[in-house]
């Protein structure tokens, strides 16, 4: 029997995923966001998975520089970009041993690359706080902070640009418009590449299809769209949560389960008990209703979930027998419906599972 629980992760998605991306923004280049662990996919497994063939990735976007250390050793040779630069000046030497690229977005680091000095430059992207508010350097002070990185012997010319969007998500939303032009008219006529859009500019602003797009959730088959799915884009989820029952038991009306008993069954039924829980990532605040699937059919949570396992419903007229396959999310069941139901985004679900689970590449 195999281990469990386990995420089954398919190769096969991520690379029709990709092929899709490219055929929604056919004249930019890709950069794979692969950081938390590739969301929770397994980071060395994705970036082969879309790196290592022809028409795969052309680069891999990363938050930690462990990440890129970690690709690199790895063996893989594309573009790496450090999306919220370096933190240290004793990483600058690492970062142009290693051919990282890196994100400048505050004042320290460009005090750091000042103050460097390296066996080569180093290829930067300067990010433009366009709406966001979060990183980056704001209008008023882009054309000082540009002058400085083009003075600077540690920074690599041409300077590449970049900005982010805080509501690309609401495809109503006027503000990913303005922070388009914003930042198309502060870079006018300035050299070195440029990229603007995520996962949810790249489906649903295709004006900010710049040299690169930086798909993130949608490489992994789901939408970045609270109520929408990424079938609704022909793109196919490429991960599957599963796990197994551990245990059948005959439940008689009236009777509880779970921590705190808050759940009563309305008549005689039978429970099943599946081992994942909030120790494998599976959220505690799951409520009952939420839906598992097993042999073909969606059964609800019913009580709290534990840290080790979670019990479902499964009806006085249920046929299920202990190791039977559970699937907690996949192509049978969406990862967006799960979130859902427990009031998050699928963001969360797939990046926050722990070790316990067993990341298995399949075919």
């Amino acid at each position: 029997m195999k281990p469990f629980p386990r995420a089954e992760i398919s190769r096969h998605a991520l690379q029709h995923n990709l092929a899709r991306l490219r055929e929604i923004a056919p004249h930019s280049q890709i950069m794979a966001v692969v950081k938390a662990n590739g969301y929770g996919h397994g980071l060395l497994n994705v970036a082969q998975c879309v790196g290592n063939y022809s028409g795969g990735a052309d680069g891999f976007g990363l938050a930690r520089f462990e990440e890129a250390l970690e690709l690199r050793d790895g063996g893989v040779k594309g573009r790496l970009l450090l999306l919220e630069g370096f933190f240290r000046a004793s990483d600058l030497p690492l970062i142009v041993a290693h051919d990282i690229e890196t994100v400048v977005h505050h004042e320290s680091q460009i005090e750091m690359l000042e103050k460097s000095s390296l066996s080569k430059p180093v290829k930067v992207w300067l990010k433009v706080d366009s709406g966001m508010h979060r990183l980056g350097f704001s209008l008023t002070q882009f054309a000082d902070v540009y002058q400085r990185l083009m003075s600077c012997p540690s920074v690599a010319k041409p300077i590449n640009l970049m900005t982010h969007f805080a509501c690309a998500d609401e495809p109503q939303n006027p503000l990913t418009q303005k922070q388009i032009q914003a930042f198309e008219d502060l870079i006018k006529g300035l050299d070195g590449e440029r990229t603007l859009a995520n996962s949810a500019a790249t489906l649903f602003w295709p004006h900010s299809q710049a040299d690169w797009i930086r798909p993130g959730i949608a490489l992994y088959g789901v939408s970045p769209v609270v109520g929408d799915k990424g079938v609704n884009h022909q793109l196919i989820p490429a991960m599957e949560l599963v796990s197994n029952l551990i245990a059948v038991r005959e439940h008689k009306a009236g009777g509880t389960v779970g921590y705190g008993a808050y759940w009563q069954a309305k008549e005689d039924t039978l429970l099943g008990v599946v081992a994942i829980g909030y120790g494998d990532g599976y959220p505690r605040n799951a409520p009952e209703g939420t839906p598992v699937l097993i042999n073909g059919r969606r059964v609800p949570i019913v009580g709290r979930v534990s840290m080790d396992m979670l019990t479902v419903d499964l009806g006085k007229d249920a046929t299920d027998n202990v190791g039977d396959s559970v699937q907690l999310w996949g192509k049978d069941l969406a990862v967006e419906e799960v979130a859902e139901h427990i009031g998050t985004i699928a963001y969360e679900l797939v990046t926050k599972l722990t070790p316990r689970v067993v990341v298995e590449l399949l075919s």
